[in-house]
């Protein structure tokens, strides 16, 4: 027969063995979903011993809240995600010639093209036209181009053929008008992406006094300034052709006292208005026809600085 200190000890062993089993299963429970657990309490020491089961706490990645391209790295893994105003576009093969202003099957390539990046044009129908034109010299002025007259020279069927981006505003949050006067681009921004780029031309900066068109015998004097700043489409006229004080504007969108993005005649490669800024009739015909340019739109002016 066992000695009763032997049994003594073999039974108090069983019994602390229970408990220590007891107590990893309470933690098991309370610890995978929050909520209290009732562990029911024994007083017989378990026959068998389950090998512990572990749980690896699932990997949680948060949306950066940067505009730079995050890199994550797993082992051997790169992941790279770009910002939301950061698209990806396949450079073309074969590259685009330089077309001076010819019409015919390339230059619906290149029509296709500048929409493609954002440089707005009104149809690909190969006519090197208006709007072709205007979109080419956005897009000589936004890559900082000597003498952008919108021909497709060299230098640029080489630039838009190699793009593997697509061109961007400053701004990369929100919905706006962004009017860049040291680029002379508008810029189009949807939920912080650059949909599109039109040539404009702003104010120039120069003193002015000229007869008040709508008010014989007056002069109008002042700066050809447009300001700086956070504004906002607060009137519009969608009629045609409207008399300025200063000369004739087309379906003007006005953003701050009479300053406005409209259609004119003449947007040349630098800053020649009064302070408004002009974008082609086409184009002003096309704001108003998808409405991009609703009242209450925020319209951001800077120096590009």
């Amino acid at each position: 027969m066992e000695p009763a200190d032997r049994r003594t000890a073999r039974i108090g062993c069983a019994v602390v063995f229970g408990i220590v089993a007891l107590v990893g299963c309470s933690t098991a429970l309370t610890s995978g979903d929050g909520s209290e657990a009732v562990v029911a309490v024994t007083t017989e020491a378990p026959t068998t011993t389950a090998a512990p089961t572990t749980t690896v706490a699932p990997t949680t990645t948060v949306v950066p809240v940067t505009t730079m391209a995050p890199t994550t790295t797993e082992a051997t893994t790169t992941t790279t995600t770009l910002p939301v105003n950061i698209v990806e576009v396949p450079v073309l093969d074969p590259p685009i010639p330089a077309l001076g202003t010819s019409d015919g099957a390339e230059t619906v390539r290149l029509q296709n093209r500048l929409n493609e990046l954002g440089f707005w044009v009104q149809s690909a129908d190969g006519d090197y036209g208006l709007t072709t034109r205007q979109a080419v010299m956005a897009f000589q002025k936004y890559m900082g181009f000597e003498n952008p007259d919108g021909k497709l020279d060299e230098q640029a069927a080489t630039a838009i053929s190699n793009m593997d981006l697509r061109p961007v505003a400053r701004a990369n949050s929100g919905t706006l008008v962004e009017i860049d006067k040291a680029k002379q681009l508008l810029f189009f921004v949807v939920d912080g992406r650059t949909e599109y780029i039109l040539n404009a031309s702003t104010g120039n900066g120069e003193a002015y006094e000229e007869p008040d068109q709508n008010t014989p015998g007056e002069i109008q004097r002042g700066i050809s300034l447009t300001p700086s700043g956070l504004h906002n489409v607060n009137r519009e006229r969608p009629e045609g052709w409207w008399a300025g004080d200063l000369g004739e504007i087309y379906r003007p969108k006005y953003f701050v006292g009479g300053v406005a993005v409209h259609g004119s005649n003449s947007i040349p490669n630098y800053p020649a208005s009064h302070g408004c800024v002009r974008v082609s009739v086409p184009a002003m015909d096309w704001i108003w026809e998808i409405g991009i340019m609703p009242l209450d739109t925020p319209v951001w002016v800077h120096d590009g600085a």
